[in-house]
């Protein structure tokens, strides 16, 4: 719950584990509200949204490359 309240200017802020750690100091509530919200500004920005099909199942391997 401590996050909440904390305001930092660093790159350290910016790391997957400090928005974690962020996203987790919210309520239920704050969380779907920041869902709506995200949902909102996707369909603002692309309103054909909903009517795009879905996303087709690929058989082929799926690689995830990542800087070490």
């Amino acid at each position: 719950m401590a996050m909440r309240g904390r305001i930092a200017h660093g790159y350290e802020a910016e790391s997957m584990e400090a928005k974690v750690r962020w996203f987790r100091s919210l309520s239920m509530e704050e969380r779907m509200d920041l869902l709506c919200e995200f949902t909102e500004l996707a369909l603002a920005l692309n309103p054909s949204l909903p009517e795009q099909k879905h996303a087709a199942q690929t058989r082929r391997r799926v690689r995830i490359l990542s800087k070490a």
